[in-house]
């Protein structure tokens, strides 16, 4: 046995502790007792005369290195010890054994590139996800039995008629919004009449297919993850790839196809609602009876803003599907991962949509459409 005690202070170095003997699992208790103390004052410590080291006398080591901020540079140690040593060390998460200063424009800039990355990274996957879904439905146009039509028409309804209700009243009320505040401003001016053009260019062009995707990205992009999602963590999907199908026939394509049909419909649904709210407003409060309103909207506005509304839809349709999809085939097999995916697929929705519309909006603009 060693007499020299475990831990001990230097007596030529008031700043450096001595480690000696035993430092296995058997010892802890007694070690990590003795390391309890206040060491404040240690700078460097010497652990040359340990005799036997595990995982757990390295992890007391770790601890009160890291506790007395030093890093393993002030540790003299056997070098059949220091392997040990270091891995426990990054197994504890403990960097040098020293906390790493917050640095803020580091720290900001290290999360900008990483969002950075994971946008391109995100960007390559949906544009790897669209062509496997256009050469997938390629396949089935060329075959049309395979389609599922029962499978569609289910998801028609869910994503097209149940959503009816709620766009409908949210168009409306934002209709009679936009001509309230349009007729406050241009009353001013003697010009409310022109809160027919306002109602009418808003919801044909921007508010009619906007709103309608922002609603259907909430309701049908994150049922569309939850699904596959809870398929995915279930390890159906896996199932269906043992049987010989095709997943994105199976799954995919007939979630695609029902909002390809599902979109333009809703979006003609939200201008009728939109432009109807804006009439109600207009005769309730600006004497401008209904058919005033319906003759002046038949003059002043074209049939080229119902076009351009219309023709957005289904590449948002496109969108939102994809979207929804391939964040349900990322699930990792966890609740927590299905709820992750989930509102992923909600804000990328919202976001591209969005985005999508902008850019539509300068290109129509430069087109004089």
């Amino acid at each position: 046995m060693n007499a020299q005690p475990p831990v001990q202070v230097d007596p030529n170095r008031s700043n450096r502790l001595l480690l000696a003997g035993r430092w296995t699992l058997a010892e802890a208790g007694p070690r990590q007792a003795a390391l309890a103390r206040d060491w404040s004052a240690i700078g460097e410590i010497d652990a040359l005369a340990i005799d036997r080291l595990d995982s757990a006398g390295a992890l007391l080591v770790v601890q009160l290195l890291a506790r007395l901020k030093l890093d393993l540079s002030n540790v003299s140690l056997n070098p059949s010890h220091k392997a040990l040593l270091a891995a426990i060390a990054a197994a504890s998460q403990i960097d040098g054994m020293v906390p790493e200063p917050h640095r803020g424009v580091r720290d900001l800039l290290a999360r900008v590139g990483f969002t950075t990355v994971g946008l391109w990274i995100q960007t390559r996957r949906l544009l790897g996800f669209i062509g496997l879904s256009l050469a997938t439905l390629a396949r089935s146009a060329l075959h049309p039995w395979r389609l599922r039509i029962t499978a569609m028409v289910h998801h028609i309804e869910a994503t097209g008629l149940d959503a009816v209700p709620l766009i409908a009243v949210l168009c409306f009320l934002i209709g009679a919004v936009v001509a309230f505040l349009g007729s406050t401003v241009l009353a001013t001016y003697g010009a409310t009449i022109f809160v027919v053009e306002l109602v009418g260019f808003s919801f044909l062009r921007e508010f009619g297919v906007l709103l309608t995707a922002i609603v259907v990205a909430g309701r049908t992009a994150s049922a569309f993850t939850a699904q596959i999602g809870a398929m995915k963590s279930r390890e159906e999907i896996d199932a269906i790839r043992t049987l010989g199908l095709d997943p994105m026939e199976l799954l995919v394509l007939p979630r695609l196809l029902a909002l390809l049909v599902a979109m333009p419909l809703l979006t003609f649904l939200a201008m009728i609602a939109g432009i109807a709210g804006g009439m109600s407003v207009a005769a309730l409060s600006l004497d401008i009876t209904p058919e005033a309103f319906l003759t002046r909207f038949h003059e002043t506005v074209a049939l080229r803003h119902l076009l351009v509304g219309l023709a957005k839809a289904p590449l948002f349709a496109v969108v939102i599907a994809l979207i929804g999809c391939l964040e349900g085939f990322k699930v990792e097999g966890t609740a927590q991962s299905v709820g992750e995916r989930t509102t992923s697929s909600v804000v990328q929705s919202i976001s591209s949509v969005i985005v999508l519309d902008a850019l539509a909006a300068v290109f129509f603009m430069e087109m004089d459409w």
